[in-house]
Parts: structure tokens; sequence; C-alpha cells
């Protein structure tokens, strides 16, 4: 029977790329389609022997003989049984080595992309593909491995045998199989938009159930819960609705594959009996004809079933394949970063994709070791960009950054992301305790070095002694100001060079703030600091301080020269006086 591939997109070895994934477990691979061949050839026996039972043992009333035969089927059924059972076996521990084997691979191949790559795909299809793509291409190597070699097999053994039997007879049994063929592509044609539909559509829905999780207080205090519902139906609806026109298309191949085969039969027993009674052929070989078509149909829904669990497999395994296909845009150096004697940005530019303007443009600057650099800004004007690209989190299109006089790109990544330590916009914390989420950067940490980061992040006040307090998913059982702190106290563990403040104190009042300012001053005079911030009073004692506006450097120098020389700045600081004032 044919085996709609090519309709896939006309793109056929999406499942086949995956298959690598066996090479481990190749003998169950083997031995799990040969055990499902012997039942096959077990069970096309059959009806030769109950042929035989009814044109010999019962004609010639041969007891004997019909219980021999008996016996016979008995044991073919049992071998066929015990066959079955180790097919069964093999194919699952085969597939189930295959999915894990699959999943930690897409796992790690996720884990090497840049924040280039995972905004390009976003975290819901990202787990969507990881989760339920990864399960259906398992389930469909399940079955391929069970029903791909016995199926055909089943079909064609019964054809064959079929017209060892009557030429003429079996002719009906050729045009029944080319009927069913046509019949199970034509709607396998069907499907497969629909199942590539009901995928995008799961997707959808993991978007607005992950944004409205998240987003919940977003939401309520907004009061935007009916908004967010009728967006939810939609997207559910949409769901549905691909499902229900697949759901349809598929139930038409059981009613019509036995339509097909039960008129072959009606046609079999039609053209048999006037064949029995001109004695062209036995009584017997009617029963094994019928037998044959029985088979066929059996194989032939079985053969159905599997083109549509390839059709589904298939699908998820080009969504899965479309990840594999994508390099990573940042790729590891080679050489060991010893120590950061300077950082310097040679004419540094880049932009997202899918934008027009560059986000950040012709950046030239240079920090020695020990400095505390601020750099401030309006909003969108390339802040975060900049220390996207001081952390080798995405690559300039042009330009570039240089270590020690090196490019960035030469180093490797553990000795690179040893020398930097990084707080984030946004804290992130992991469920676990504050131990567990400050041993992040050095897992040797002693209590001692714990708490001493945590007094320099003036997180111990909430922290109480307690490393062992626990923390939720995201840190949801702490306040932003206490994750701000706690993700600062996490990036002064260890021994980094450098220290880089992405705007981590926004949710600090000014009296915590000024207090953690002090304490970062203090910190050993070899550690260069980097502080991103909206606040004047936070850089302004900065030994340098980059004024970025519109993705360009407009000034750099210290609080005092900026103010005379640097008309952004001095806005910047003229809209913050009273900030300015109270801290003085």
């Amino acid at each position: 029977m044919f085996i709609p591939f090519r309709m896939i997109e006309r793109k056929p070895f999406f499942m086949i790329k995956l298959l690598r994934y066996l090479k481990k477990h190749l003998l169950e691979s083997i031995f799990g389609p040969l055990f499902k061949f012997l039942e096959a050839c077990f069970e096309l026996t059959v009806p030769i022997i109950m042929a035989n039972m009814i044109d010999v043992g019962i004609k010639n009333a041969d007891k004997e003989y019909v219980l021999r035969s008996g016996a016979i089927v008995v044991g073919l059924g049992l071998l066929g049984f015990v066959c079955a059972l180790t097919a069964q076996f093999f194919a699952a521990k085969a597939s189930m080595a295959f999915g894990t084997a699959l999943r930690n691979d897409l796992y790690k191949h996720i884990a090497t992309f840049s924040a280039t790559e995972l905004d390009r795909f976003g975290t819901s299809t990202l787990i969507t593909r990881l989760g339920a793509d990864v399960i259906q291409t398992q389930s469909g190597v399940n079955l391929i491995l069970r029903l791909l070699l016995r199926s055909p097999f089943i079909v064609v053994g019964a054809v064959v045998a079929s017209f060892m039997i009557d030429v003429k007879l079996s002719l009906i049994f050729l045009v029944a199989v080319i009927i069913l063929s046509f019949t199970v592509w034509l709607i396998m044609s069907r499907l497969l938009p629909l199942y590539s539909k009901t995928r995008k559509n799961l997707d959808r829905i993991t978007v607005k159930t992950r944004e409205n999780l998240t987003g919940a207080r977003v939401v309520r205090s907004f009061s935007a819960q009916e908004t967010e519902k009728q967006e939810f139906n939609v997207a559910a609806e949409d769901l549905y609705s691909s499902q229900i026109v697949s759901g349809k298309i598929s139930a038409l191949l059981n009613p019509l594959s036995f339509s097909v085969i039960n008129l072959a039969a009606a046609l079999l027993m039609w053209f048999g009996a006037f064949n029995v009674d001109s004695g062209a052929i036995t009584q017997g070989q009617i029963i094994a004809l019928l037998n044959y078509m029985t088979q066929i149909l059996i194989a032939l829904l079985a053969l159905a079933n599997l083109v549509v669990m390839i059709t589904k497999s298939t699908a998820s395994a080009a969504r899965i394949n479309e990840i594999f296909a994508v390099s990573p845009s940042v790729t590891e150096g080679e050489k060991v970063l010893e120590s950061v004697d300077n950082i310097a940005f040679d004419n540094v530019s880049y932009k997202y994709p899918g934008a027009s303007l560059d986000a950040v443009e012709n950046l030239s600057f240079k920090i020695e070791k020990g400095m505390t650099v601020g750099i401030v800004g309006g909003t969108g004007s390339g802040k975060s960009t900049l220390v996207s690209l001081l952390l080798r989190e995405v690559d300039p299109r042009s330009g570039s950054v240089l270590v020690n006089g090196e490019n960035i790109r030469s180093f490797t990544f553990k000795s690179l992301r040893a020398a930097f330590s990084a707080v984030p916009q946004k804290p992130a914390l992991f469920s676990g305790t504050v131990r567990q989420n400050l041993l992040w950067r050095d897992e040797k940490a002693t209590d001692e070095e714990l708490f001493k980061a945590l007094d320099i992040a003036q997180a111990s006040e909430f922290i109480a002694g307690d490393l062992d307090r626990p923390v939720a998913k995201a840190g949801s059982n702490l306040s932003g100001g206490q994750r701000q702190r706690l993700t600062i106290a996490r990036a002064l563990v260890g021994k980094s060079e450098v220290l880089v403040l992405d705007d981590s104190a926004s949710a600090l009042d000014y009296a915590t703030d000024a207090a953690l300012r002090k304490s970062i001053a203090a910190l050993p005079d070899n550690k260069t600091v980097f502080i991103v911030s909206q606040r004047i009073f936070a850089v302004k004692k900065a030994d340098m301080i980059l004024v970025l506006d519109g993705g360009r450097i407009v000034g750099t120098g210290t609080h005092e020269s900026l103010l005379k020389t640097c008309p952004v700045y001095a806005e910047i600081c003229a809209s913050q006086t009273q900030e300015v004032q109270n801290e003085k």
C-alpha cells in the first residue's frame, strides 16, 4: 500500500532525519519489526490450514486430521501472540530511548541559543515542541517499528496467497486494495494541513495561557479578565474547530474501508458460489479467501492508523527539525580568559532581527580595570542592548567588543561567564531555597561568603540568617525589592572581576538604594563595575558615565563635566533635580 510521505509539504525526510536517535538501540529496532514479521507469517499460514481442514478433514470425516489441524492453528496463534508481545517490548524500549535521546538533544540545542534565537521562536512554542511534539514523534516511531513491516506484508502476502488459490477471484482483492489505498491517500492528503494548523493553534493556546498566568496581577489591575477570557476562547475555538474538522475527515476512514471490504467480500461470495458449484474451487478455498479478505481489512485499517500517526508525527518532526536547523548566532571561542584588564567597544553597532534601525550604533569607548562606569539614557536609548553585547548574549552586527585587546568572540563561554557577573533588569529566581539560588555562581561558596554577599546586597534583613528559607518559583513569595536584592547577592558570590548591574535597583527605596551603592563602592578596587540606571544619583559618583540617546553615545565623562558639556545629561539631571537634592 502507498504511504503518502511525499505529500508532507514535499519534504519526506522529517522523520528519517530523526531516526539517527535509534542508532544506540539498533538491535531493538531490528527485533521489533522482525518479530512482527514472524507473527504475520504465522497469521498468513492459518487460512491454508483451515482450508485443508474443511476440504480434507471435514469432507472425509477424518476426526484425527481435524484435531491435528486445530492444534496447529492454536499453536500458530500462541506463537503469534508471543511474537506480538516480544515485538511490542522491543518497539516500546526503542521508542522510549528514541524519545529520551531526542528530548535531551533538543534541550541541549535550545540551550545553545542566544537571545536572538530565543526571541525568534518564543518560549511557549519551544516548550510545546520540547514536550508535545517529541511525544508525538516518539509515538510515531513506536507504531512504525510495530506496523510498518507487518501490515504491508499481510496485505501483499494475502493478495499473493489468494492469487495462488484462484486468479480470477483474486482480482477482486487487487481492485479492493487499490481502491482502499486511494481512499487512505485522499484522506491523509486532507488531514496533513489540518494537523499542522492544529499544532499552531496549540501554540496560541500555550502563549495565551502563559501570558495570563504570569501576568495575572496586571490583568486584574486593569479589570481585563473578560477581554482575556474572550481572546482565550477565540484561540480555544480555533483549536476546537481544526480538531473537529480533522476528526470528521479521519472518521471517514473506517466506514469507507469497511464498505469497500464488505462489498469485496460480497462479490467474492457471489462469484465464488458459482465456482464452487462448477467444481472450479473448493469450499475450503472460499473460506481461505474470506479469511485473507478479513486479514487484508484488519491490516489496511492498521496501516491507515499508522499513516495517520506518521502524518501527525511528521508534522511534529518538521517542527522539531526546524529547531535543529537553526544554528546559534553566538558561538564559543577557544581561548581561556585569565583576567579582565580592560574592556573596549570599537565602533559597535547592533540591530535586532526584523528591526529597520540599529538599536545601538557606532559605540566606542574603553574601560580600564577597577573603574566604575555609569550608563544612563532615556527609554529605548540602547542601555540594555549595550549590556547584552557586553555579556555576549548577542554579537554586534559590525564592530568589535574587545577584552584585553582581543575580540570577545575568541574566549570560551565558561571563562567569560566566570569573569562577568550580571544582575538582569528583571530578577530571575528559581524554586528552592535562598542557599540554592545563591550557589549558582559558585557551588563551593561557604556560608560566610553567602552572608557577606547578602550584607552587601542589603538582603540580610529579610533573610534573617536563614539560608534555607524557601523561594517559590520566580521568587513569587518575595517582594519586588527583595527579589532584586537576592539577585544582586547571587551575582556577588564568587570571584568575578566584572559586575554588571542592569537597572537592578529600580524597585528599591532611596535609602536602601543609597546603602547598596555605598556597599558596592566599597568593593575591592580591582573589580570593574557597570551600573545601568535611570536615576542620575545612582551613577553620579562613577569614574566614567556614558550617556546614550537614540542608540548613540552622546556624552562621556564624569558627572561634573557632563553637566557642562552634554545637554542630554543636563536635561536628565534637571528632570531629577528634586531627587538629586534629596540625595545630597
